[in-house]
């Protein structure tokens, strides 16, 4: 048998290699593999046929090292072990008649005092703020000055204003800054505030699903005065992860709760959005933030240097 520890990273594994990979290449190279047991820095990962341990060891070593080893909050070596077609291989995992893996056994409980379980249990780590990014250090002029008096109002009275607020703009322009500076200014107010990614909030939301902790999920998100997504172009296309958005908006905007917004542009054009989510981006006010001009572009450089 798979070792079971081994066997619940992998699964967590997959979930997020889903989202990083086409569904062909998923399908036909990943799904029936199974973690096998991880020993000195290096997991081992069982694989049907000598055809795909060549094809993963050659072309997807990168990514699936980087995504085990995220997992297990150190650098991880993967090495990938041919399942033999007949009965068992080592005592370690059981093939089926064709040579593929049996079905995998469901997900056995871990002990508390495990390492690998306190690392993965948890469906969310609490993203780190840059403490730089405060409003003071926020450079305002025409080309922001609507988003940056929005994010203000959203920190200090949350619900109360614009809700919610929608930024966008393209890359490097503050958006990050100002969703940043809205959670260290909610938290010195003791405002409970959540700052998350998209690719977090998914990476979360299917990490909670494979450990069968949906509800911590859930309440986790869904019990913040004010929360702030980044990156919300992210979810596009990602149907199962929108859902669960859907119904997390609806239940914090229900009860009155900030919700503040990030993306590379205005809801409409997010391709692969559903409209329901979309035009929920819209219920307030949505605010862009544009390139800013020569004068300001300087300050925001004396800024940074300072």
């Amino acid at each position: 048998m798979a070792n079971p520890t081994a066997q619940r990273v992998w699964d967590t594994a997959l979930g997020q290699l889903q989202i990083h990979v086409t569904k062909p290449n998923y399908d036909t190279w990943l799904k029936d593999t199974l973690g096998l047991r991880h020993e000195d820095g290096n997991f081992i990962v069982g694989v049907p046929t000598e055809f795909v341990k060549e094809w993963l060891g050659t072309r997807m070593r990168g990514i699936v090292s980087q995504t085990v080893g995220s997992i297990l909050g150190q650098p991880t070596e993967v090495s990938f072990e041919i399942i033999g077609t007949n009965g068992e291989r080592n005592g370690q995992v059981r093939a089926s008649g064709n040579g593929r893996p049996a079905r995998k056994a469901p997900a056995m409980p871990l002990d508390e005092a495990s390492p690998v379980h306190s690392l993965i249990s948890s469906p969310l780590l609490k993203q780190r703020l840059n403490p730089r990014y405060t409003f003071r250090t926020f450079v305002v002029a025409d080309s922001n000055r609507i988003a940056a008096a929005a994010a203000l109002a959203a920190a200090e009275r949350p619900g109360e204003d614009y809700n919610p607020l929608f930024i966008y703009s393209s890359p490097g322009l503050g958006k990050t800054h100002l969703l940043q500076a809205i959670a260290l200014r909610a938290g010195q107010l003791n405002i409970n505030a959540l700052y998350v990614t998209s690719e977090q909030f998914v990476n979360d939301f299917i990490t909670s699903i494979a450990q069968g902790r949906t509800d911590e999920f859930r309440r986790r998100y869904r019990s913040v005065q004010l929360l702030l997504l980044d990156d919300v172009q992210f979810l596009g296309s990602k149907g199962k992860s929108q859902e669960e958005f859907f119904y997390t908006f609806n239940d914090l905007h229900s009860n009155g709760c900030q919700i503040v917004l990030a993306g590379d542009r205005p809801p409409p054009a997010i391709r692969g959005m559903e409209a329901r989510l979309s035009s929920r981006f819209e219920w307030r006010l949505t605010a862009d933030v544009v390139p800013p001009d020569e004068e300001t572009r300087l300050a925001i450089l004396q800024a940074k240097a300072g």
